[in-house]
C-alpha cells in the first residue's frame, strides 16, 4: 500500500472512501453503480463492470463505468455468461491476466466494444451464493521502468476487500427492497379494505334510498323525486370513491416519470375525485435518489389520504420545493379540522404519523407536523438530496 507525499497511507484512505460511499445507498441499482465507480477509481483502471447473473445464462443487471452511454448503446445486448465472465461466476478465486485477449477462454467482443488488455476480476459472494462478478480492465498510471504493466497483487488484495464489503452492501440493499415491497403490499391491502368499506357504505345507502323512492313514487311523487336526486348524488359519490381508490391502488409511475410528474398526476386525479380542491406546485426540484423520491411520494400519499378522508378539508395544497442544499421540501397543507398531535400520540391513534416519520428517517430526512383543533394540518418532509 503506497504512502502519499504527506506520509498517509493513500490506499487505506481510498478503501475507506469507497466503503463509505457504498454504505450510503439502499437501492440495489445505486449500490451496483457505486461499487463499480469505487473499484475503478480505487485501482486506477480505465474500465470497470459488475454483472449480476440471472437464472438463464445471462445477466439480470450489468453496470459499467468508463464507457459512455452512447458507446454502451452501440455495443448492443447484455453479454452472456461465457468465457472469462462465466469463470468469475463459477470460481472462488480472483483472475488476474496480463492480456485477456490471449486467454484461451476469450471469445472476442462486439464491434463497438473498446479494446482491453490487462484484466482483474473476482466474484462477489455471500456465503455459497454468488451475487455478481466484478471486472476491471486497462490499469492506468505511471510505473517504474522495472515494473511490468497491469494489475498487481496489491490491486488484487484491495479489490478483495472491496468485494467483501460490496457483498454486505448488496445483501442489505436486497433486504431493503424486499421490505419495501412488503410495505407496499401492506399499503395496497389497507387501501383495498378502505375501498371495500367506503364503496359498500355508499352502495348500501344508495339501495335504501332507491327503495324509498320506489315506495313513494305512487303516493308522494314530490318526495320520490327528492329521493331520486339523492340516489344520483350517492351514485356520484360512490364513483368518486371508487376512482380515487383505484388510482391509489394502481402501481405508480415513479420509475418512469419521476417524482414531480407522478405527484402532479395523482393530485389531478384526487382533485377530480373529491369535493375538496387539491393543488400541486413544484419549484425547481431536480431528480433525487430513488429511495428519497419513494419516501416523499409515500408520505404525500399518506398526508393526502388523511386530509381527504378524515379532516373534512375543502382545500389541500401540495408543494415541492428545492432547498438551498440541493435537497427537497414537501409540504401538504389542509384546511381541515386539525388535531392535537400530543393527544393523538397519547391515545395511540397516529393517523399514519409513525409510518411517515419512519419513511422520512429511512430516507435520511426529517418530518414535522403542525396542527391544532380547528386550525388545519401542515405536514413537512425535508430530504438532503444526493
Amino acid at each position: 500500500m503506497r504512502n502519499g507525499p504527506d506520509g498517509t497511507r493513500t490506499g487505506l484512505a481510498a478503501v475507506s472512501t469507497a466503503l463509505l460511499a457504498m454504505s450510503r445507498h439502499l437501492e440495489v441499482r445505486d449500490v451496483l453503480k457505486t461499487i463499480v465507480v469505487s473499484a475503478r477509481e480505487l485501482l486506477d483502471a480505465e474500465y470497470a463492470a459488475l454483472g449480476v447473473p440471472d437464472d438463464h445464462g445471462g445477466f439480470a443487471q450489468f453496470v459499467v463505468d468508463g464507457i459512455s452511454e452512447e458507446q454502451w448503446r452501440r455495443i448492443g445486448p447484455l453479454p452472456r455468461q461465457h468465457g472469462i465472465l462465466a469463470a468469475m461466476l463459477h470460481q472462488d478465486t480472483p483472475e488476474r491476466l496480463a492480456d485477456v485477449r490471449r486467454d484461451p477462454r476469450f471469445g472476442g467482443w462486439p464491434a463497438a466494444h473498446p479494446d482491453m488488455s490487462d484484466f482483474l476480476g473476482l466474484p462477489i459472494r455471500d456465503g455459497e451464493e454468488t451475487l455478481g462478478a466484478l471486472f476491471l480492465a486497462n490499469k492506468r498510471g505511471a510505473r517504474p521502468a522495472e515494473e511490468e504493466g497491469g494489475f498487481t497483487e496489491e490491486d488484487e488484495s484491495l479489490l478483495g476487500i472491496l468485494a467483501q464489503h460490496a457483498a454486505i452492501a448488496l445483501t442489505n440493499a436486497r433486504l431493503y427492497e424486499r421490505s419495501r415491497e412488503l410495505t407496499i403490499a401492506e399499503e395496497r391491502s389497507r387501501l383495498a379494505h378502505e375501498l371495500h368499506d367506503a364503496v359498500s357504505q355508499k352502495l348500501f345507502s344508495l339501495r335504501l334510498t332507491a327503495q324509498a323512492a320506489t315506495a313513494l313514487v305512487d303516493r308522494d311523487p314530490a318526495r320520490a323525486k327528492e329521493e331520486l336526486h339523492q340516489v344520483t348524488a350517492l351514485a356520484a359519490e360512490a364513483a368518486d370513491e371508487l376512482r380515487a381508490a383505484v388510482v391509489e391502488l394502481r402501481p405508480t409511475a415513479l420509475d418512469e416519470d419521476g417524482l414531480v410528474a407522478t405527484l402532479r398526476n395523482q393530485v389531478k386525479v384526487l382533485d377530480r375525485a373529491h369535493g375538496a380542491h387539491v393543488t400541486f406546485l413544484c419549484d425547481g426540484v431536480r431528480a433525487l435518489p430513488a429511495s428519497q423520491e419513494e419516501a416523499l411520494l409515500r408520505v404525500s400519499q399518506e398526508a393526502l389520504h388523511n386530509a381527504l378522508r378524515h379532516s373534512g378539508a375543502d382545500r389541500v395544497a401540495v408543494t415541492l420545493s428545492r432547498t438551498p442544499g440541493g435537497g427537497a421540501l414537501l409540504k401538504v397543507v389542509d384546511s381541515g379540522s386539525g388535531f392535537d398531535p400530543q393527544a393523538v400520540r397519547k391515545a395511540g391513534r397516529h393517523l399514519g404519523l409513525v409510518s411517515m416519520r419512519d419513511r422520512a428517517s429511512g430516507a435520511g430526512g426529517r418530518l414535522t407536523v403542525q396542527s391544532a383543533p380547528g386550525a388545519g394540518t401542515t405536514i413537512e418532509m425535508e430530504v438532503p438530496g444526493g
